[in-house]
């Protein structure tokens, strides 16, 4: 018998029970659906995350002030003052897997316009940090280099900030006050959402980092360094040429701590990222129990189906077929019937992805490797349950059973 003719006996002997056959494809109908949307779940979370951390910057590399000893005493980090506006340039100048560097402060304002103010968080940047950090200007334009040169009162709007300050009205070109200094606005920043850490981004201003330094803050040291690698492959290299270099310049000895502190959001990426794999993992298998339990059920039926057909088996081979015949008629029907259950619970786990997505607002992605594998092990299933009873049904004795009754 050709493939063909087997599917279609097969097919027809399982049309025979029609609700026993829906029933034992139940098992693997939940199973595969219940696999296809827990790593839906688990890789849409992961993208998420990834994404989220990709919006804080282009191969980015943050550079903080770090900790001081005072008296035994640790202040923890952004406590030292050896990191300046010259560390920035030498960085810029001298590390070649560096494509930009932006030095930077920050500190707690308050914003006024008219009778409307905000206390927000200002940071002091350089021209390239909205480069840098992938932040482009929705309306109005950027500070320029020269804007940092001379320390000018101008600054960009996050979108929370515009909000509470100017309403439905157009901040563009408008004057506002930060610590009773005028500022004139001249971008609105796009839209950037939560962090990952779950900090509104928006709610910020951007000014020059000279003019937060002298008007502002009133300091002449950085509390954290910017800077994009060249590209993603090079965040390594950057990071350890930076160290050697700012070692070097704060002439710190062989035995001394750092006085700074290095961090890159793709060591954020490869934590989340593997978390994110442990946790479908350990969903999928969970789900995959489904799998194993719908397996249980295909052998249970397929052994009462070749007792019932046990007459009919002798039958088969009283008119010259084979062992490997009859094997291969029961095998598969278990292979068919697993086969279909994996493509139904196919679509009920996209369709139950899509659920999820809609109703519960979780971010889902069902990859073509998901539904590639769940396709496999379906039929893997089918033929590791299923070879037990075609075996029983290919030894049997024809003469036993043509007088089975």
């Amino acid at each position: 018998m050709n493939l063909s003719e087997v599917i279609r006996i097969a097919l027809r002997a399982l049309a025979r029970n029609k609700m026993r056959t829906i029933l034992t494809m139940l098992g693997i109908i939940i199973g595969v659906g219940a696999v296809i949307c827990t790593v839906a779940i688990g890789e849409g979370a992961s993208e998420q995350v990834q994404a989220q951390i990709q919006s804080l910057g282009d191969n980015m590399i943050m550079v903080f002030a770090g900790s001081v000893n005072s008296g035994g005493v640790r202040l923890g980090s952004q406590a030292t003052k050896t990191l300046t506006v010259e560390d920035a340039e030498a960085m810029q100048t001298h590390i070649p897997t560096l494509a930009l560097v932006s030095p930077g402060l920050g500190s707690s304002v308050q914003v006024v316009n008219g009778n409307l103010n905000w206390s927000t968080r200002a940071q002091g940047a350089g021209a390239s940090y909205f480069q840098i950090r992938k932040w482009p200007i929705a309306e109005g334009s950027s500070f320029s280099q020269r804007d940092v040169d001379v320390a000018a009162n101008v600054c960009e709007l996050g979108q929370t900030v515009a909000t509470q300050i100017f309403g439905d009205q157009d901040p563009i070109g408008q004057t506002i006050r930060i610590q009773n200094l005028p500022f004139r606005v001249l971008g609105l920043l796009a839209a950037k959402g939560q962090s990952t850490f779950g900090q509104d981004q928006d709610d910020t201003i951007i000014m020059p980092y000279t003019t937060m330094m002298k008007k502002i803050a009133g300091i002449d040291w950085l509390q954290y360094i910017m800077a994009s690698a060249t590209s993603q492959g090079d965040i390594p290299a950057a990071m350890s040429q930076t160290s050697a270099l700012l070692r070097q310049r704060h002439h710190l000895r062989a035995d001394e701590a750092d006085d700074f502190i290095i961090r890159s959001p793709t060591e954020l990426a490869d934590a989340a990222a593997g978390t994110s794999r442990i946790l479908t993992l350990l969903l999928a298998s969970i789900a995959s129990v489904s799998l194993l339990v719908g397996g249980i059920g295909i052998m249970n039926i397929m052994l009462v189906s070749v007792t019932e057909r046990t007459r009919e088996i002798g039958v088969r081979m009283a008119v010259g077929a084979t062992e490997q015949d009859v094997q291969k008629q029961f095998l598969s029907e278990a292979v068919v019937l697993s086969s279909l259950g994996g493509l139904i619970g196919i679509a009920v786990g996209v369709v139950g992805s899509i659920a999820v997505s809609k109703w519960l607002g979780w971010n889902t992605l069902v990859s073509t490797s998901s539904i590639l594998i769940a396709a496999l092990f379906s039929a893997g299933v089918g033929i590791f349950f299923g070879y037990y009873p075609a075996q029983k049904a290919a030894r049997l004795d024809p003469i036993e059973a043509l007088r089975y009754e």
